[in-house]
């Protein structure tokens, strides 16, 4: 179909490059945006700026921060020598939700899939193992989803940090297989983190 403005049609390109939203729903939002006060919509913009301008991902855990360092890691009352493995952002914040866990973090940025062309150096694990290499750190826990390509990342780091004295927990099983982390309830996400237990191949 022919659009009847270049802009229009560029912003609905640019709204269908999200996850889950089709040319049909791109069109819906940017015809929505258009029925709004100039002003709204420039505050929206504007939102979007600011948010490529100022915010970027922790030099410790790779969490996103405003900051060079995020709040978790610069917090002195966190447990620095417990550091919990995620495969991203969103599973942060959903067992930050369970106030059940004190330590840190680190973030992967994803899970070891061959299928999806991600690999090992695609993702967080050298700059865990050197954090670790560091010292001061007791236990690592996985906190991968329990899918196959979140067992295959795990087994994979478990294996990295074979030469690292290290204690090396999971997450209980709490949470069902195959399941992403950060649709997993709050409760069952909780105790999962509290129950946790040595993490065996």
């Amino acid at each position: 179909m022919e659009m009847p403005s270049v802009y229009l049609e560029h912003a609905v390109d640019a709204f269908a490059q999200l996850p889950g939203i089709g040319h049909k729903t791109a069109m819906r939002l940017v015809l929505h945006l258009l029925r709004q006060e100039r002003a709204d919509v420039l505050s929206f913009a504007d939102a979007l700026q600011q948010l490529v301008q100022h915010v970027h991902y922790c030099h410790v855990c790779h969490n996103i921060t405003d900051t060079d360092t995020c709040v978790i890691c610069a917090n002195p009352k966190r447990d620095h020598s417990v550091v919990c493995v995620v495969e991203d952002v969103q599973d942060v914040m959903a067992i930050e939700q369970t106030q059940q866990y004190h330590g840190v973090y680190h973030v992967l940025g994803g899970v070891i899939s061959p299928m999806d062309g991600i690999g090992p150096q695609d993702l967080q694990i050298g700059s865990l193992v050197e954090r670790l290499q560091q010292g001061g750190i007791n236990e690592v826990i996985l906190a991968l989803s329990p899918t196959m390509e979140g067992d295959t990342t795990s087994f994979y780091i478990y294996r990295k940090l074979a030469g690292i004295q290290v204690r090396i927990t999971t997450i209980a099983r709490g949470v069902a297989q195959n399941d992403l982390l950060h649709y997993t309830d709050e409760v069952t996400l909780g105790r999962s983190i509290v129950n946790r237990i040595e993490f065996k191949v």
